[in-house]
């Protein structure tokens, strides 16, 4: 493989690139073979995995979201990620574009008014009637819930363990580098090539999704500014534009290209959602509600972070109930992220202390959240009539389904055709963001370093992305959003489970810090001290560090792996001296 790599070009771990790409493009040829079946394979392991697994994903992220917590406030938040001179590359401003913009900037676009709407129209909760005041009040409820503080908690966990493991331990920069404290030295054998190459699988597979869902919403903008028939060709078309138009991005790479577009994404955002406050006409009532809200969402966050409808049983034919087409769907989209915005979040991290990470990465976009959802949410409930019937913003998702929700709206408010196109250009251009962004993520874990690769690499995973958004496209066909559902649901389930593991590995790396400044590089923990015997250091793996490992201090730098390397070499701590 080593070969085949050099002729090609490619400056990457050969073994985990290799197999990545086939099995993906294996798994395209399949979905565009037999949609039929593969359709109704993944439809059966949603079903499984939301009956009898729903409380695993429900409990698993309020677990993290803990854990997290606990960690930004403990003698551990004081821990950087890197040595104790690096200093953050980007400013606070840039920063938080940055990881919002590759986050979930998509996402508030489709369900800002989707998700409140659909609660409003039909409630969660037994005993609560459609369009009153109760069902708006639960809508915010669950949608903040749902995209607030435990959403971000699924992005900061791995991106704190990856800034963790990868710039203390100076590991590669891999998913596998993540669990070198419960598995050692394998993570460099077949285990950690294993766990690397699903990463990658289940990272294109979540963020294929994504591109579906955001280019379902463009393409209902478009057919309601336009009047074309909203169908799986339009759709597809602009999946297929969006990654030609990510590959110009990709070969800028990250300073030039997705930071310039991070900062021109969330300019764009924000006018827009400051448009709907002040030219809604609800403008006071917006203001009350921000204030209601967030006590509302202080006040139910703990009870909602453990509820999983579990009579659910008895009163719905179906045996799972409501959260299985929105909390299991959410958790389970949502980390097949995890991999790519850890390592993002990583990449644009280093420097931070934990305290700070966990701060900014899950308190400030989790408040731009709330904010978010409360003036486009409840602006877009009140317009439909709380305590009445329903209206045109209601109708139009039960007809047309979430896609068209947020132009709905827009139908509401004054200048409605040039908000609408600007929403479609936000749109596209958070889609392109999460694209390029993902495609020099998803090299990063093949190539294991932050520096830049061949651009042909690049490239191939811009396109590849394209490609398998629009197979699952032509998988669900009219039904796309559905059958993206029960794709994502069936590959969130071993990427969750990985990100469990990524806790336990984090507990471990914490204690083994302990009051000491010194870390050996080369894969291993530190040691009782940097002058001690060797013999007399930890042992991991039953393998104590070796004589003369190279050590860095709290005022130290870790030497860089060779950016020219490939293959095993790479995976390889740089020798000592």
């Amino acid at each position: 493989m080593q070969d085949l790599a050099n002729k090609l070009g490619l400056r990457t771990n050969p073994q985990i690139f290799f197999w990545s790409a086939g099995l993906m493009l294996f798994f395209l040829a399949l979905l565009l073979i037999f949609p039929g079946p593969i359709g109704s394979v993944f439809a059966a392991g949603r079903e499984w995995i939301t009956t009898n697994l729903g409380w695993f994903f429900v409990l698993g992220v309020t677990v993290w979201l803990a854990f997290l917590a606990w960690a930004a406030l403990s003698r551990y938040g004081n821990l950087k990620l890197g040595g104790a001179d690096d200093k953050p590359e980007y400013s606070n401003v840039s920063w938080f574009a940055m990881l919002f913009a590759g986050g979930i900037g998509t996402v508030l676009m489709f369900w800002g008014v989707a998700e409140p709407i659909s609660h409003f129209s039909e409630p969660p909760f037994e005993g609560v009637a459609p369009y009153s005041a109760q069902a708006a009040e639960d809508a915010m409820s669950f949608a903040l819930y749902h995209l607030s503080l435990h959403t971000w908690a699924i992005f900061t966990l791995p991106g704190l363990a990856f800034g963790f493991f990868i710039y203390r331990y100076n590991l590669p920069l891999r998913v596998s580098s993540v669990f070198y404290p419960l598995l050692g030295d394998r993570i460099h054998g077949p285990v950690g090539k294993t766990i690397d190459v699903a990463a990658v699988l289940g990272t294109m597979f979540g963020l294929a999704v994504s591109l579906g869902l955001g280019t379902s919403q463009i393409s209902a903008g478009i057919s309601a500014l336009t009047g074309m028939a909203d169908s799986t060709v339009l759709r597809v078309g602009i999946v297929l534009l969006v990654a030609v138009i990510a590959t110009f991005s990709v070969a800028a790479g990250l300073d030039k290209g997705i930071k310039r577009l991070s900062n021109l994404n969330i300019s764009i955002a924000v006018g827009l959602m400051l448009f709907v406050l002040f030219a809604g006409g609800q403008t006071v009532f917006l203001l009350r509600s921000l204030v209601e809200s967030i006590g509302v969402y202080a006040s139910s966050i703990i009870p909602l972070s453990f509820w999983n409808d579990s009579l659910a049983a008895y009163t719905d034919p179906e045996g799972w109930g409501w959260q299985a087409s929105w909390t299991v769907f959410y958790w389970a989209w949502t980390v097949t992220w995890a991999p790519f915005m850890g390592v993002f979040l990583a990449r644009i991290s280093r420097g931070r202390t934990v305290r700070q990470f966990v701060g900014g990465v899950l308190l400030a976009p989790a408040a731009f959240t709330v904010v978010w959802f409360v003036i486009f949410g409840w602006s877009a409930m009140a317009s439909d009539g709380i305590d009445g019937q329903g209206g045109p913003i209601s109708t139009a998702v039960a007809d047309s389904g979430a896609s068209l929700a947020m132009f709905a709206f827009f139908e509401q408010l004054p200048m409605a055709t040039l908000i609408s196109g600007i929403a479609v250009i936000v749109v596209v251009l958070f889609l392109v963001t999460s694209a390029d962004s993902a495609s020099l993520v998803v090299d990063m874990l093949c190539s294991g370093t932050g520096e830049m690769s061949p651009l042909r690499q690049r490239l191939f995973w811009a396109l590849a992305l394209g490609g398998l958004a629009a197979a699952l496209l032509l998988l669900g066909g009219d039904e796309a959003i559905s059958a993206l559902e029960e794709v994502i649901t069936v590959i969130g389930l071993p990427i969750f489970i990985l990100v469990c593991g990524m806790l336990a590995a984090l507990l471990v790396g914490f204690r083994r810090e302990g009051p000491l400044t010194t870390v050996v590089v080369s894969g291993r923990p530190p040691g009782p001290s940097a002058e001690a015997d060797p013999s007399s250091r930890e042992v991991v793996s039953g393998e104590a560090a070796a004589e003369g490992a190279a050590v860095r201090t709290a005022t130290g730098k870790v030497p860089e792996h060779d950016a020219g390397a490939s293959g095993p070499e790479r995976d390889k701590a740089p020798p000592a001296g």
